[in-house]
């Protein structure tokens, strides 16, 4: 059996309209679950066989209390399920889903896809005992859109819960009700029906027994939910103290390292026998000393500078030919000091990519200035660009010193220097990796890392594409 309304009807204006209306309550919906539950639990301990017409969200839920209901009475209740009709457009598993949870003692109540019920939730018990209205109404709170023009509904607010036992209200709903009914709808009570007008004084103290207990059990499972929460962000807290201590461990020991280096070298220059060779080489360690100090702080600042404003920083679309020709260009004088080759394949053709602005440059900048570091004179060092999927892979790769396997998942910690056997100093912070590594996060990108020593290294940095992928040749060229 199912119903139709002929007109559409909200249960909320038949309320406001009757003579002194009962004043709605912002409450929250975990408030609202708590009442049907309430009248739930009653209708049951009293076995009341009652009619009820409801509205609830689909969610299993809200749905399980009538079902709790029904798998107690029996055939002897009866459901009036109303819902929109959405069938044409979501598909008809929608009111399907809704009522799986129901047993065949229930009647659907299609509602005009423009229902003012959209906004309204409700819960009517109708016997010749006891009578009640469970209302929750969502206020359309209007709010515009600065960019789109349209107007949007805010779904978080509180809702406008009315709760009533009182005839005459619930005669009104009733009566609203059955005067929207089409004409061909069977009737939804006997004709001889009539609401009580208050219920027996012994249901309503039961009632609002089980409501303090039902809302009692809501505040305790809110209670635990914050309390979990405060214990999870406590926990994160104290691990980013942890981490916080072990940063400033580290940023002692290489600031110490530095100072002592040039402490040793000055107390040796005001030796009276030095040589003219030995005080060359104490000044020249004195500046090499002070050149890593002045590296070291730098790339501190600027970690943490990133570290600040990293999350705030918006993306932006920027093409890998319009950053890596010139970085590579700063580049070369150092690499023809060194004899390096230095060569790019950057096709114009590939597609933008989303990065953190400013950032694709300074990823470059310590890639590259990584590859003709650690590659010795002679060597060669190649930037290649190219589609991979849905992102742009940027591929740094050279014939330097390489990198033990052991040492490959270090290199992106902290102060990090990779350790070698050589007696040349490379010098350097150990950030430049880190820093691109969390530019890489920010905007969804990654990195990774092939190398074998004395054989050279290949780093990939992966990029989220925009558009579509190009059919693109590269060309090859060598500065």
């Amino acid at each position: 059996m199912n119903v139709s309304l002929a007109k559409d009807l909200s249960v909320y204006q038949l309320v406001m309209g009757v003579q002194v209306p009962p004043k709605p309550l912002s409450l929250s919906p975990a408030t609202l679950l708590s009442l049907v539950r309430a009248q739930i639990d009653l209708l049951i301990e009293q076995r009341i066989a009652a009619t009820l017409w409801v509205k609830l969200p689909p969610d299993k839920i809200w749905q399980s209390e009538l079902a709790r209901y029904q798998s107690s009475v029996g055939a002897s209740s009866l459901i009036y399920t109303c819902q929109i009709e959405e069938s044409e457009r979501t598909g008809a598993g929608g009111a399907g889903k809704e009522n799986t949870l129901l047993s065949p003692h229930h009647v659907s109540v299609h509602l005009p896809p423009d229902s003012q019920l959209r906004r309204e939730n409700f819960l009517m018990v109708l016997s010749p005992q006891f009578c009640s209205l469970i209302l929750a109404h969502r206020p359309l709170k209007k709010r515009k859109n600065q960019i789109s023009g349209k107007v949007n509904t805010n779904k978080n607010q509180p809702l406008l819960i009315i709760t009533t036992v009182e005839g005459r209200i619930i005669q009104q709903v009733l009566d609203g009700i059955q005067q929207a009914i089409a004409p061909e709808s069977s009737p939804i009570l006997p004709a001889s029906f009539i609401c009580p007008t208050v219920p027996q004084a012994a249901l309503m103290n039961q009632l609002l027994a089980k409501q303090l207990l039902r809302q009692d059990e809501i505040n305790r499972q809110i209670i635990t939910v914050r309390t979990t929460k405060l214990q999870q962000q406590n926990r994160e807290l104290h691990n980013k103290e942890q981490l916080k201590d072990e940063y400033l461990n580290n940023v002692c020991q290489e600031l110490r390292t530095p100072l002592t280096h040039m402490k040793t070298a000055l107390s040796l220059l005001n030796s009276p026998n030095l040589k003219p060779p030995q005080r060359q080489r104490y000044l020249q360690m004195l500046n090499t000393q002070c050149d890593q100090q002045n590296s070291l702080i730098t790339g501190l600042l600027e970690l943490v500078q990133l570290e600040q404003n990293l999350e705030g920083t918006t993306l932006e679309s920027v093409r890998l030919a319009d950053i890596v020709p010139g970085v590579v260009s700063t580049y070369q004088t150092v690499a023809q000091e060194k004899g390096i080759m230095l060569a790019y394949t950057v096709p114009t053709e590939l597609p933008a990519v989303w990065c953190v602005s400013g950032g694709l440059r300074q990823i470059v900048i310590n890639m590259l200035h990584n590859s003709i570091k650690f590659t010795p004179n002679g060597g060669q060092v190649w930037v290649r660009a190219r589609i991979q999927g849905d992102y742009v892979q940027l591929e740094f790769r050279d014939t330097g010193i390489g990198i033990a396997e052991s040492e490959i998942p270090k290199i992106f910690d902290r102060f990090y220097r990779v350790r070698t056997a050589a007696t040349e100093d490379y010098g350097g912070a150990g950030l430049g990796l880190t820093i691109v590594q969390q530019l890489l996060l920010r905007c969804g990108g990654s990195i990774s890392v092939k190398s074998k020593l004395s054989e050279g290294s290949t780093f990939t940095v992966q990029l989220a594409s925009i558009g579509d992928t190009p059919k693109a040749i590269a060309t090859e060229n060598e500065l």
